[in-house]
């Protein structure tokens, strides 16, 4: 069986919608920590495994005759301590390959959100000294994340932010989860390390000029630096970790750590990803 992780979530969801669309219902399965977010495959008779990561005793069942395994990484605080029990277990049933997703970025090491997100290596790194088979799909910023780090100044028309000309090669959600289906029903990716981008890197500047083109009205891009972005997100009332994650993130990209080049997406997809202009309009509806 072939058990995704984390099918209840965005990226999930597009992976299992490919892995259906494909016919694999039959030798798939799912883990969830949320008996009533996963209720839509139980009905579809896909087989639900239930297990909280930060329970270790729930996870040795959930693992009972697992051939491969998707770990889509978690959101959590705590990610690399539950990630780590999650390998663990899946090893110890005697899952044979482990896919996990992770971060295209250039530098960990220097990266402002490096705390945060060096996480994903460290799993990484766990999973290739278990002596398991690995696939690692590290994936550049969603294009669905545009509206979320734009904001609300861009239905005005000005993108507001500290991005300089930083460049990211956005993909859409649904093609990274196309990209993961089909290797998890490939052989031939074992020992492989991915780097899923779009095809071409769009600086904030580009982004506002593809939205004038896609929408009709003007956008334009003020580049401020980043006290004077803090001062914004802190207007707005955000979070603090969520002003100092998109502070963060957006200088990672003022400094080009996401300015990554890799046809492996479109290795991957057997086709062109769809350029970021053709997503536009669905992002921003309004």
């Amino acid at each position: 069986m072939i058990l995704v992780a984390g099918a209840t979530g965005n990226l999930g969801r597009e992976v299992m919608k490919h892995l259906t669309g494909y016919g694999a219902d039959h030798e798939v399965g799912i883990l969830a920590r949320d008996t009533a977010k996963a209720e839509h495959y139980a009905r579809l008779g896909i087989p639900v495994r239930i297990a909280d990561y930060d329970q270790p005793d729930t996870l040795p069942q959930a693992f009972a005759g697992v051939s491969k395994l998707l770990l889509i990484s978690t959101m959590s605080m705590n990610r690399a301590e539950q990630q780590k029990r999650v390998v663990d277990a899946a090893v110890a049933a005697g899952v044979g390959h482990i896919l996990y997703t992770g971060l295209a970025i250039r530098d960990i090491e220097t990266s402002a959100v490096r705390d945060l997100m060096i996480s994903h290596f460290e799993t990484e790194n766990h999973i290739r000294n278990s002596g398991v088979a690995w696939t690692f799909l590290r994936n550049t910023m969603y294009a669905e994340a545009l509206p979320v780090i734009v904001g609300a100044p861009a239905a005005g028309g000005a993108i507001i932010l500290s991005g300089g000309d930083g460049q990211v090669p956005y993909a859409s959600r649904g093609e990274m989860g196309e990209a993961a289906a089909n290797v998890l029903l490939q052989t031939g990716h074992e020992g492989k390390t991915y780097e899923i981008t779009g095809a071409q890197a769009w600086s904030y500047d580009e982004v506002a000029m593809a939205l004038t083109a896609a929408k009709g009205r003007n956008f334009t891009y003020q580049d401020i630096d980043p006290d004077t972005h803090r001062r914004v997100l802190e207007s707005l009332n955000l979070p603090p970790f969520l002003i100092d994650l998109t502070i963060g993130t957006v200088e990672d990209i003022r400094e080009g750590q996401y300015d990554i080049a890799s046809d492996d997406l479109q290795r991957l997809l057997g086709r062109a990803p769809t350029p970021l202009p053709a997503l536009l309009p669905d992002l921003f509806p309004n």
